[in-house]
């Protein structure tokens, strides 16, 4: 190959990516017009600020996962809420993705309890739409600002069964953790008998291999009970962080908080 030659596109294409919104399509398309990029730039930017005003007099949060599909009634749906209730009597805002399912059944039970209930939404080709137990919501656009989100404002993050979200936002949560990102906050896992095939594999295969370390599975703290859930984050998050409880952040109308 000649030295002066590159590997280019076709002419008006986009490398391939489709089936995405035209703007996001256009984004990952490779390099753009130099202010292209800046107002793409700009505009997470911005999104992030939003973010960081809306959820800026939060206590602290348990953040939980799992997945938009299960129904109320559903064993899963009623465990997540009863997680819910008891993470809002121990004084934690309860913080999920927002929407339906597992994500509605934990902010349900917060709210059923008289705590705090908060959702970072995104938006999606089929719609995702705010469940109605939230005391206030952000909805992003970008889902790397959401996870941020989810993530910075939380001392605990509890995942009861779910999809390919879910199993992201676990494995996220422990990465940060073991790269030392992030303190080391507590991973529940609930539901003993969905995630023990993927916790099999964690031993049998990566640790065995050597791809993670046996301590890294120390993170995980697996459970069917919600009580015993809530108590697991509320003992390390006073005797491990030092959460105790105290009057809440004044807000300063100056700053048109």
């Amino acid at each position: 190959m000649n030295r002066e030659m590159e590997l280019r596109p076709p002419a008006r294409r986009w490398w391939g990516k489709g089936f995405a919104h035209p703007e996001t399509q256009r984004f990952l398309a490779g390099p753009q017009p130099r202010l292209f990029e800046l107002w793409r730039a700009l505009r997470i930017f911005l999104e992030f600020i939003r973010g960081f005003r809306a959820l800026h007099f939060l206590g602290p949060c348990v953040t939980v996962f799992g997945s938009a599909r299960f129904p109320e009634g559903h064993r899963y749906y009623e465990m997540g809420r009863e997680v819910g209730t008891r993470l809002a009597r121990d004084g934690f805002t309860v913080m999920t993705g927002g929407g339906p399912g597992i994500m509605e059944a934990a902010n349900r039970g917060a709210r059923e309890a008289g705590g705090q209930s908060i959702g970072c939404n995104i938006e999606l080709p089929q719609e995702q739409k705010p469940n109605p137990y939230l005391d206030r919501w952000v909805t992003f656009r970008y889902f790397y600002v959401r996870k941020v989100m989810l993530v910075k404002y939380s001392y605990a993050f509890i995942a009861l069964p779910g999809g390919f979200g879910t199993l992201d936002e676990v494995s996220e949560a422990a990465t940060l953790i073991q790269t030392e990102k992030i303190a080391d906050f507590p991973i529940v896992l609930m539901g003993a008998d969905f995630w023990k095939p993927l916790l099999d594999f964690m031993r049998g295969t990566l640790v065995a291999e050597g791809t993670i370390d046996a301590v890294d599975m120390d993170q995980f703290f697996v459970t069917d009970s919600p009580e015993a859930a809530a108590t697991h984050v509320r003992e390390i998050g006073m005797k491990r962080f030092g959460l105790t409880y105290a009057p809440k952040m004044k807000r300063r109308w100056y700053l048109g908080e």
